[in-house]
């Protein structure tokens, strides 16, 4: 008997090792952690790729002061280069975090700042990937929008973008859950915060004239809010002509879709056709030519279809500037400084001086024997690039990304 105690007591401590064993891999695999695994070489060179279509990529690329490629996965933020290679290659850096997910990213200079699931802000340093602060920030609102490219997290993340104050510093603005944050973009320390009713107010971004811009509708009537983002003070309230309950406010004209935008469209419910707004220091001043879905602000120009010329008028005046009704019907991708990039109905990719409407480039935009047979999707433009993704032709929103996508590497990169 005692032979069969001991041997009892002896698969009870087993048992309870094991069992620590477990949960001290457990905790090891589930406890919140993070893993930064920073740049071995050194600062690359900026590209200088000829004109024409660059590489095929299975992820959408942020470019960052053009030398550098970077790309959101769902709990990951990483970085390749040189921005000019053909294929998506081994990470120049990488930050991941558990179990919070990735949920927006920004780029400015060579920051690059990341929003994260639970709120949390980190900036690394794009030269070397190194985490250069962190923050507390407000969780973002919605779900995890993107697909398998990331595009939604890296070109358009909500919540989230950059202005300059009067003092010339870069300052940070994230809202989420009705609240509104600003930090310095060089160290993330907090200048200044405002709270509001989420169900009732929009942020919407930053003007180029520094202000921080929201929607404040509780009242019924929206009324648009600009705010300077260095202090967070609200200077202007603005309601829009003719404004009534479920009228819309859309940035225009942004270095980045919510960053540093010089305009608005307000559109009623139900219109067929919004008014243009410029933004500046003052109130909003009206610009008819920024009045119809669709035109966008290229420099100093709004430039749209007329029928099947595209034409560039005054944003101030309406004056016509130029037209182009060589090209046909095109859809306007992206713009940038000193180029309007769009795509004719063959699946030309054609560069434009936004300025003088000449042609700056035009070639094939396709890849080796993929074809012309797909749909532009989200695109996006910096440093003389231009990034699009391809869908296929009969794709619908609830179709899986594997119907949604032309292919499995979807993102064409071009030099223009």
């Amino acid at each position: 008997m005692g032979l069969g105690r001991r041997r009892r007591a002896a698969v009870a401590v087993a048992a309870v090792l094991a069992l620590a064993g477990s949960a001290v891999v457990i905790h090891r695999v589930l406890a919140p952690a993070e893993v930064s695994t920073v740049a071995r070489v050194g600062w690359p060179a900026p590209g200088t790729p000829p004109v024409g279509v660059v590489g095929r990529l299975p992820a959408a690329p942020l470019i960052v002061d053009g030398r550098l490629r970077v790309y959101a996965a769902d709990r990951q933020v990483y970085a390749d280069q040189p921005a000019d290679a053909r294929a998506r290659v081994t990470p120049f850096w990488s930050y991941r975090r558990w179990p919070a997910r990735l949920a927006g990213v920004l780029a400015e200079g060579t920051t690059v700042v990341s929003r994260w699931s639970d709120g949390t802000l980190v900036a690394l340093d794009g030269r070397t990937g190194r985490v250069a602060w962190r923050a507390d920030g407000p969780a973002p609102d919605g779900g995890h929008p993107a697909r398998r490219t990331g595009a939604a997290t890296v070109w358009d993340p909500g919540g989230l973008a950059v202005g300059r104050g009067a003092d010339g510093g870069s300052v940070l603005v994230v809202s989420g859950g009705g609240r509104l944050r600003g930090y310095a973009l060089a160290d993330g320390r907090e200048r200044w915060h405002a709270e509001g009713d989420r169900s009732c107010r929009t942020d919407l971004g930053t003007t180029a004239a520094g202000q921080a811009v929201s929607v404040d509708a509780c009242a019924g009537t929206p009324v648009v809010e600009f705010r300077d983002v260095t202090t967070g003070t609200v200077g202007l309230r603005w309601r829009p002509p003719a404004a009534s309950a479920g009228t819309t406010v859309t940035p225009v004209g942004c270095l980045t879709p919510r960053s540093r935008c010089r305009a608005l469209r307000t559109a009623g419910p139900g219109a067929a056709a919004g008014r243009g707004w410029l933004v500046g220091g003052g109130a909003p001043v009206a610009a008819p030519a920024l009045d119809a879905e669709g035109t966008v602000l290229a420099g100093e120009l709004a430039v749209g279809m007329n029928g099947p010329v595209l034409t560039g008028w005054g944003a101030r005046t309406g004056k016509e500037r130029w037209r182009r009704g060589d090209l046909g019907r095109v859809r306007i991708l992206a713009a940038q400084p000193g180029r309007l990039h769009v795509l004719t109905e063959g699946r030309d990719l054609v560069t434009l001086d936004p300025v003088t409407g000449a042609q700056r480039s035009r070639f094939p935009f396709t890849w080796s024997d993929e074809g012309f047979a797909y749909r532009p999707g989200m695109a996006y433009a910096a440093d003389g690039y231009l990034a699009v993704e391809r869908l296929r032709e009969d794709a619908t929103p609830d179709d899986d990304d594997q119907g949604w996508f032309l292919t499995p590497e979807p993102v064409l990169l071009a030099a223009t």
